[in-house]
């Protein structure tokens, strides 16, 4: 079965081995290289159709060097991901329909606004660049929201607000997975398109990345999508192990509450430290694909795994 995950950090990955840190002097190879749970190579095995890819910058990287920290991850999609003739840059809703047999769709996205900070001309020169998604935040505060690990609990400024306009207009989802509880129901006042690229049920495991049910429930009311990660301490509270049962737990949940036709993955893979049992990067999704037939229908399962994003993504 074919599998669309709407988030992972092998660009981050891919750059701080290019920049000799953490992983050597030498760079990764996106293709085969065993230190990328997204590679091609796994990719292919786990029968990934569709990967998205965040751009994502250390909030302690000073700010004059935020934007070249974004533009170097941009310029390793551009050269290291769509270098592989398998890979296909997904620039429009439409493109997810044009991929052809053997190939794979790479998406780029934006975690955190930090990359273009007040600079509404950067911004637009992102979604020049191909990028279909947008989280205000980290879990770190902004010039546009507070995120989910900040104190203060405020939402979304003026500029924020701005950005989600610009969203709507050029018809790019709205990432709300990061944003302080105050910067999701901002969101969901004016978004069109909102989407939780990497989330689960705060129900079962109480942690502030998570969803709680009334979150859960005004995402589905308003047609957003939920996509569940596989980070074992956003699975099980204070836990660094889970099982794949222990995911479906979310996944139950999140049906319960209405949304069987609006879940989705996201995985976290290279980005995560921590793993659930038998889902260790993206060559063994198979193995949730297999464990999920058990319970649910086929077509619910093949929901879950691309047919609800293809169904909600938004429409030209």
């Amino acid at each position: 079965m074919i599998i669309i995950d709407t988030h992972c950090d092998a660009l981050l990955r891919l750059q701080l081995a290019k920049r000799g840190k953490p992983y050597g002097k030498n760079p990764l190879s996106f293709r085969d290289d065993s230190q990328i749970e997204t590679s091609v190579k796994r990719l292919k095995k786990g029968n990934v159709k569709v990967q998205f890819f965040a751009i994502f910058v250390d909030p302690d990287i000073p700010d004059n060097q935020k934007w070249q920290h974004a533009i170097e991850q941009i310029d390793l999609f551009y050269e290291e991901v769509l270098g592989n003739p398998e890979m296909k840059h997904i620039r429009s809703w439409e493109d997810f329909d044009r991929l052809q047999e053997g190939e794979i769709g790479a998406l780029l996205t934006l975690e955190g606004a930090d990359a273009f900070g007040n600079d509404i001309s950067k911004l637009r020169h992102l979604y020049r660049l191909g990028v279909m998604s947008i989280g205000l935040t980290w879990n770190h505060a902004n010039l546009c929201a507070d995120g989910a690990g900040e104190p203060r609990g405020g939402g979304l400024t003026l500029l924020g607000k701005e950005v989600v306009r610009l969203n709507n207009e050029h018809q790019i989802l709205t990432d709300v997975s990061h944003l302080s509880v105050k910067g999701f129901w901002d969101v969901m006042e004016l978004a069109d398109y909102p989407f939780a690229s990497h989330s689960n049920a705060k129900a079962l495991c109480n942690h502030p990345r998570n969803l709680d049910d009334s979150q859960v429930r005004a995402m589905f009311d308003k047609g957003g999508m939920i996509h569940v990660v596989f980070n074992p301490p956003f699975i099980n509270e204070g836990q660094k192990k889970a099982s794949i049962d222990d995911l479906i737990r979310h996944i139950d949940h999140l049906c319960s509450l209405g949304g069987v036709r609006q879940i989705g993955f996201g995985s976290d893979f290279d980005g995560i430290s921590y793993y659930v049992k038998g889902l260790e990067h993206a060559g063994k999704y198979q193995n949730l694909i297999n464990e999920l037939l058990k319970y649910y229908k086929e077509e619910e399962v093949k929901g879950f795994a691309y047919q609800n994003f293809l169904r909600n993504r938004p429409s030209m």
